[in-house]
């Protein structure tokens, strides 16, 4: 049960971090290697906000406000002009991560900084004691999930989205402003990758390093799971948490990387538009 818990936590974990990725490049078809730093900017936030004395429930709120402002600014001093050039995103949101990354340590300092605990203590669940802070993020990854997909598959904006990504110059033909719905949607995953750095800050160590250790599995995640799909991700998400999970439990944390980048390799070698993608055909 123990290893169930630690599974489902990782997978928590990872789920909050693609849900941005999600809308950015498995929507919007936009590498953006600046992902990891828009999930400093959440997580930084914190750190600056608890240590002026604020409240970490107050900076979990605020979080996803300084991402998707950095965000935006981001898409539209950058992005915005090499939209429709897929490799110049690459080089461009790179030199961005930098950028950020730097001003990271620029401000607070190359060392780790750590968040106080808001929930501190466990819970017994199925006979384990586990803590009730990595509970709470498991719930809000679950609701985050549920609500993400209801907004696009139920709500107007979602039928928008949809119909830009379908086919741009038709949506803009029947009228849709194509170019507010980019911004917008690389807000909203700026802000997730913001919210998901500050609900996790109380967990791990706040590094300027700490966006790069989600930024391959999350990526990956989406193309086993299926690029341009909003189901497949879960099932990557779910594939690499799990592997990673239960070959930790015999191998080095860098040896179970390793094991688990070769198996997702393998993966998007046979299955290269996703297993989902696969199994609906």
């Amino acid at each position: 049960m123990e290893l169930f818990l630690d599974t489902l936590n990782y997978f928590s974990l990872l789920m909050l971090v693609v849900l941005g990725l999600v809308v950015i490049f498995g929507l919007m078809n936009v590498i953006n290697m600046a992902h990891g730093e828009f999930l400093l900017v959440g997580a930084y936030t914190v750190v600056g906000i608890t240590g002026a004395g604020y409240s970490f429930w107050l900076a979990l709120a605020l979080a996803p406000v300084a991402g998707a402002v950095v965000g935006l600014l981001v898409e539209a001093l950058v992005v915005r002009r090499i939209y429709h050039r897929f490799l110049d995103t690459i080089l461009a949101t790179w030199g961005v991560s930098l950028i950020l990354k730097q001003g990271v340590i620029l401000v607070f300092g190359p060392t780790a900084q750590s968040v106080a605990n808001p929930l501190p203590g466990v819970m017994n669940v199925f006979g384990v004691d586990y803590p009730r802070m990595r509970l709470l993020i498991m719930a809000v990854a679950i609701l985050l999930t549920l609500v993400l997909y209801i907004a696009m598959f139920r709500s107007n904006l979602g039928l928008r989205l949809r119909a830009v990504i379908a086919n741009r110059d038709m949506a803009s033909a029947l009228g849709l402003n194509t170019r507010r719905m980019d911004m917008a949607s690389f807000g909203l995953g700026a802000a997730l990758a913001g919210f998901a750095g500050a609900i996790i800050s109380p967990v791990m160590s706040v590094d300027p390093q700490m966006g790069a250790g989600f930024l391959i599995p999350s990526f990956l995640s989406i193309l086993i799971g299926g690029v341009n799909s909003l189901i497949g991700p879960l099932f990557g998400v779910a594939a690499i948490s799990g592997s990673s999970n239960l070959i930790a439990g015999w191998l080095s944390q860098a040896d179970t990387q390793i094991i688990v980048f070769l198996m997702a390799m393998v993966v998007i070698r046979f299955f290269p538009e996703g297993i989902l993608k696969r199994r609906q055909k």
